[in-house]
């Protein structure tokens, strides 16, 4: 396992802070020769551009690969596999691969992957590491409550099962050789028990548990942990592994697309906007760069659920187009044309 390189794949539920929590290792990573494929679900690169220019000289933009435009978990073949290769081939070699995968990504596909021959003899599986966003799970959100799920039964007879993004949210926690509760200081100490609680009894048995917030954990806690996980496939099977004998999944269920739009003069504006029509259509997540005029930098939004957070990030380049780009992901059918229309009605007022 010596001559083998590392990797750390970070999965969690859209918006739990696995691209924070990258960055976070990215500044403190004390020297190692970092390489990070991010995945997204969405057509615009959103995370990689936020990761771009970490301003690490051990993980430079060179060392941020970005698989946009599908899961990684669909996409193994055709993408993921291809990718490793290339990064493999690079002299020097990184000393340590991260993966954050998309939100909607199911770990085990990934994880098979690693017994590829092409792959097995070159790299292994460090660790898995699952982020949980605490404020989101105590309030019932990205989570399979028992009581939501049975409120949906009584209006809904045909539904028996549990909800896509409570198996979604199973099968990354039982994936996982490390939990991290991100987000604790937004709720009470004795709410963050009862979501240690809750996602305890979805987890395998020797998960490590760890309580974060702002995704700030010791880079010597998540990198090193020296489990290699694929060759320890025993319980991390997918509801949907169990249900359909083994088939890969679709993602029927989640719909995701993007929007361009002109600038828009007020901040607030277009901040109210969104929070309308997260509430109107029940919109998961929504993140992107929006162009506000008067200001040479550009806003960062990120909205998980009714939560949005922005800030200004760096100025805007010479070569880039002065314009709003964002990704919403929401289940499935999304109104695109409504979602669209309110967001695009107010441009520049």
């Amino acid at each position: 396992m010596a001559n083998k390189i590392p990797v750390t794949i970070v999965t969690g539920f859209l918006g739990a802070g696995k691209t924070t929590l990258v960055r976070h290792v990215l500044s403190n990573n004390k020297g190692r020769r970092i390489a990070l494929i991010v995945n997204e679900f969405g057509d615009v690169g959103v995370d990689g551009d936020l990761l771009s220019g970490c301003g690490d000289e051990a993980c430079s933009d060179d060392d941020i690969i970005e698989l946009a435009n599908g899961c990684i978990c669909c996409t193994v073949a055709d993408e993921f596999i291809p990718t490793m290769q290339a990064l493999l081939a690079r002299n020097p070699r990184p000393d340590h691969i991260i993966i954050e995968t998309s939100g909607l990504a199911l770990p085990q596909p990934l994880v098979r992957a690693f017994n590829w021959p092409q792959i097995k003899a070159e790299v292994t599986i460090d660790g898995i590491v699952a982020l949980v966003d605490a404020a989101a799970l105590s309030e019932g959100r990205f989570a399979a409550d028992e009581n939501r799920v049975d409120d949906q039964r009584k209006s809904d007879e045909m539904l028996d099962h549990d909800t896509p993004l409570g198996e979604l949210f199973e099968d990354q926690l039982v994936c996982a050789d490390m939990v991290v509760i991100n987000k604790t200081d937004l709720i009470s100490k004795s709410e963050v028990e009862q979501v240690e609680k809750q996602i305890e009894r979805h987890m395998r048995k020797g998960t490590k548990i760890i309580r974060a917030a702002n995704a700030e954990v010791d880079v010597a806690v998540l990198l090193g942990m020296n489990i290699n996980s694929q060759d320890d496939l025993n319980g991390r099977q997918s509801h949907h592994e169990k249900e359909h004998d083994g088939d890969l999944h679709e993602h029927d269920d989640f719909d995701s697309f993007s929007i361009t739009l002109a600038p828009n003069a007020s901040k607030a504006a277009l901040l109210a906007d969104i929070e309308k029509v997260i509430i109107e259509h029940d919109i998961l997540r929504l993140k992107g760069f929006a162009a506000i005029s008067g200001a040479s930098a550009r806003l960062v939004v990120q909205a998980v659920g009714p939560r949005i957070s922005t800030w200004f990030d760096r100025e805007w380049s010479a070569d880039e187009k002065f314009e709003t780009s964002l990704v919403v992901i929401g289940q499935a059918p999304l109104d695109q044309k409504s979602i669209t229309g309110v967001l695009a009605a107010n441009g520049n007022r």
